[in-house]
């Protein structure tokens, strides 16, 4: 893997540059963050950021005209488009409180629309509401779900909003898998405490077929093969990724479709017509697709079409309900991005849009994936940016640890922090800790309880991996991480003081026994549950995780940001660490607090502030390589 790490670094060489990349190339807001497809092929709708608000515009397919703007005002933001019909679409409007937080959907904020602006109107309750399936042959209803004390299914109509209920689950919040008909088939629940339950109509009734403890094995289901039997599931029994298995529920007969991969599946792709699961999508560094049904014509198309963009990566983000149209986006490690629409007839794919076009990709950072062993012996993944223009070796380098903790994990592909870092001339180096999701639910099971003891070494054992290769200087190493990976930035150091020379931390976690106490996580008993299935048990070793009980340990300077309207990670946090560290006669060298930020800033000009104090701060404390600085 070192071999392969040198050569990006070789070809990197060859690009550089001799200006600075400004801080706001990174973080200002993208040219677009959502297109869709409508399900015949003539329009299609791009969310358009611009300032505080985000724009929702509609375009035909056949010249690229607009056809319809929304503005729907200060703060808010059309964030999810859903196609109800040919010419008719849902879409949902959220305030931001955070960058790293899911958006806030307020009441009576999903509208509908024709295309051309009329009969538009707001859908009463319908953010309760999730999108389930359109209905063959009824364009008036679509399928929705919402879990009240347990789980409905409801017919909801595109014009005035009215339900009716189609089915009701005994489980206390469901989703619901239907069949090419439209009928009830599966739910996927889960209860207060987080256990996973899985049923299966029967009649007017329901089967319990599987429960599951949080964090254990669950046979899912995906979808259904051509004859509406047969059910494909992702099945795992030892903590292992699942395979894709086909499995005929009434006769109990099973067929292994995939076996396991090293990593999860992260996608399907499925045929125009949703009768044909074609290939699964599978992020083992490099994305790539596995075929299952190579001999459809639309795989071949598909097939083709990755192939055409060669150094990206294809995600198939729409196709009309003929095949003819297909809206695809191409991106890479140094590319954001570009959405295309590809017709059949003709063969051309058409360019549509390019997320960050002022990003010269000849400029950014290569991204390889890269794996070592953890001091026990575990195979951890995860991935190492090179700056562009270095030699590739005895560089500073950035451990940049990823937030969640649990499900999250660490991809391939364009990521503004990282590419920053990198321009400044640090390696940057994300780990896929244990207890981050896409390597199966035993590997996630790995670090319950273990947030600051054995998933940080994964991260130290990486960084003495990076040493060892000859591309991190070992007296040039610095932590940052935002949220779990605020914690992580802080308890690698106490983990290991000498190994490091700064600590960044960023909405962080710093006490483990205030996340019982404060914040938004213990407002609701799956919170609490989930706090008490991944957090250690007593006091006592919570305090010995925290790095705001172990300020002895951090002898480095440190750096802390936070937004002061935080309700993940409250300022509580910050407090603590800062005073823990002021007792102890080592104050925070740094501050950042904004006081209209969230759990993550979004106000450009808040992160202009920000990533300059932070670009200062590393310059301080490990320095910039005159050869591989962009200046």
């Amino acid at each position: 893997m070192s071999a392969m790490i040198l050569m990006f670094a070789f070809l990197a060489a060859l690009n550089g540059s001799s200006k600075a990349i400004p801080i706001e190339d990174f973080f200002r807001d993208p040219e677009f963050k959502q297109v869709t497809l409508s399900p015949r092929g003539d329009y299609f709708t791009v969310a358009v950021p611009k300032g505080d608000r985000t724009y929702l515009v509609v375009m035909r397919t056949r010249d690229k005209k607009v056809v319809s703007s929304w503005d729907f005002g200060s703060n808010r933001h059309a964030e999810n488009v859903r196609w109800v019909g040919d010419e008719r679409f849902f879409v949902t409007v959220t305030r931001k409180t955070g960058a790293f937080d899911v958006p806030v959907i307020d009441s009576f904020d999903v509208y509908a629309s024709n295309v051309d602006g009329k009969r538009r109107r707001q859908i009463p309750d319908a953010n309760k509401y999730q999108f389930v399936s359109l209905l063959p042959g009824d364009p008036d209803h679509v399928l929705v779900q919402r879990s009240i004390d347990s789980a409905f299914l409801f017919k909801l109509n595109v014009w005035n909003g009215e339900t009716i209920v189609v089915a009701n689950a005994p489980v206390r919040r469901g989703s619901f898998v239907v069949d090419f008909d439209g009928r009830p088939r599966y739910v996927i629940g889960s209860e207060a405490d987080n256990s996973t339950v899985i049923l299966r109509r029967e009649g007017d009734g329901w089967k319990e077929v599987q429960r599951a403890p949080f964090g254990q094995d669950v046979r899912m289901p995906i979808g259904f093969a051509p004859d509406g039997k047969q059910v494909y599931f992702s099945e795992s029994a030892r903590g292992e990724p699942p395979a894709i298995v086909l499995i005929d529920p009434e006769s109990g007969a099973r067929r292994e479709v995939l076996p396991p991969k090293r990593v999860e599946p992260a996608g399907f792709l499925r045929s125009a017509d949703d009768r044909h699961l074609l290939a699964v999508l599978y992020e083992d560094g490099l994305p790539a697709y596995e075929w299952i049904n190579t001999d459809h014509p639309e795989s071949k198309v598909y097939a083709g079409l990755i192939n055409a963009f060669p150094n990206h990566a294809v995600h198939f983000e729409g196709v009309s309900r003929d095949g003819r149209t297909i809206l695809l986006r191409a991106f890479s490690d140094r590319d954001p991005g570009s959405y295309y629409l590809f017709d059949r007839d003709s063969g051309k794919a058409t360019f549509l849009l390019a997320a960050r076009p002022w990003i010269k990709p000849e400029r950014m950072a290569r991204v390889a994936p890269i794996e070592f062993q953890a001091r026990d012996g575990t195979l951890i993944h995860g991935y190492l940016s090179i700056p562009e223009g270095s030699g590739g070796r005895n560089l500073p380098l950035i451990l940049h640890p990823h937030g969640g903790p649990h499900g999250i994990r660490d991809r391939w592909g364009f990521d503004p922090i990282v590419q920053f870092l990198a321009s400044r001339g640090y390696a940057v180096l994300r780990v896929n800790f244990r207890g981050s999701g896409g390597y199966g639910m035993g590997f996630l099971r790995q670090g319950f309880r273990n947030w600051g003891t054995s998933m940080i070494d994964d991260m130290n054992d990486g960084v003495r991996w990076a040493i060892a290769q000859g591309i991190a200087d070992p007296n040039r190493i610095c932590s940052f991480g935002a949220s779990y990976g605020g914690y992580a930035a802080l308890q690698v150091v106490v983990r290991e003081p000498e190994l490091y020379r700064c600590a960044i931390g960023y909405v962080g976690v710093y006490s483990l026994p205030l996340m019982f106490r404060d914040g938004d996580i213990p407002q609701s008993e799956e919170g609490r549950s989930f706090l008490r299935s991944v957090l250690p048990e007593d006091r006592a070793e919570q305090e010995r995780q925290s790095p705001a009980y172990n300020v002895d340990r951090i002898r480095v300077p440190v750096m802390l940001v936070h937004g002061a309207k935080d309700q993940r990670v409250p300022m509580s946090q910050f407090r603590a660490l800062k005073e823990a560290l002021s007792e102890a006669g080592r104050p925070p060298e740094r501050e950042v607090v904004a006081p209209k930020e969230g759990h993550g800033f979004y106000d450009l000009e808040n992160n202009k502030k920000l990533y300059a104090e932070l670009e200062a701060f590393l310059a301080r404390h490990i320095g910039q390589s005159g050869a591989t600085a962009q200046r």
